[in-house]
């Protein structure tokens, strides 16, 4: 039986007085690609920010490997080994490609290893060791969400949250994100907990799959079941 990485069980969060999750079950197994999919405003990215305690967090238990990090600030639960790729990358822009990457490697268990780090990042994208002195401002927008997942990766996470690693970005560097994400799990060996705006491209690629609407899961199977769902397919005009 696979180890669970990540596990919410009846979590209510929100921000201050407004609820948004309602009841939130949710596991991530050791070595899976799960995936978070559904209409937008249904709770998904609060289901990430919960996770690392940028929420309101009114009931329920969010354990990683077993423990419980409920009462974690965000900087610890990092530390912990759980990492997240925000919507918009995120990236300091004054800073060069190689400045920015060196700031993801803040905890000492990432210092450690960074030399180790910074060499599998750039064989994964090795644009950005080209770029490596560029600043980070005047990357394209592949090239700064490339970034942005490499500078998580630095942290080194066994858990490693993507939110809407897609957005903005042309077809084709869709498609080099989402396979960046299966070598992420099938040659690094992490645990990934993808929220996305493709559905048909997070299911294709994902070993399980919830879907979430107002604040509550409705569904959940395996990433290639749920492709076939019919509902899925009306709701999503999956093809």
């Amino acid at each position: 039986m696979a180890e669970t990485m990540l596990e919410l069980k009846n979590v209510e969060a929100g921000y201050g007085e407004f609820r948004v999750l309602h009841g939130i079950n949710l596991r991530v197994d050791k070595g899976e690609i799960v995936a978070l999919v559904g209409p937008n405003g249904a709770g998904k990215t609060t289901t990430l920010r919960t996770i690392l305690r940028m929420t309101t967090l009114y009931n329920g238990e969010i354990r990683f490997k077993g423990k419980d990090i409920r009462h974690l600030p965000t900087h610890k639960i990092v530390e912990e080994g759980v990492t997240m790729v925000p919507e918009g990358r995120g990236i300091f822009n004054p800073l060069t490609v190689y400045e920015n990457l060196v700031a993801g490697a803040y905890t000492k268990k990432a210092q450690e290893k960074m030399d180790d780090t910074l060499e599998f990042v750039f064989s994964l994208f090795p644009r950005l060791k080209e770029r490596r002195n560029q600043i980070a401002g005047t990357l394209s927008g592949g090239e700064a969400q490339m970034l942005a997942i490499a500078r998580a990766i630095m942290s080194r996470p066994e858990v490693l949250m993507f939110d809407e690693p897609s957005l903005g970005l042309a077809p084709k560097i869709v498609l080099e994100v989402f396979d960046t994400v299966v070598k992420l799990r099938d040659e690094a060996n992490m645990t990934i907990l993808i929220v996305e705006q493709h559905v048909k491209n997070s299911l294709e690629i994902a070993d399980r799959a919830y879907v979430m609407e107002m604040g509550q899961i409705v569904l959940e199977g395996e990433g290639k079941a749920l492709l076939n769902d019919e509902r899925l397919k009306k709701a999503y005009l999956i093809i």
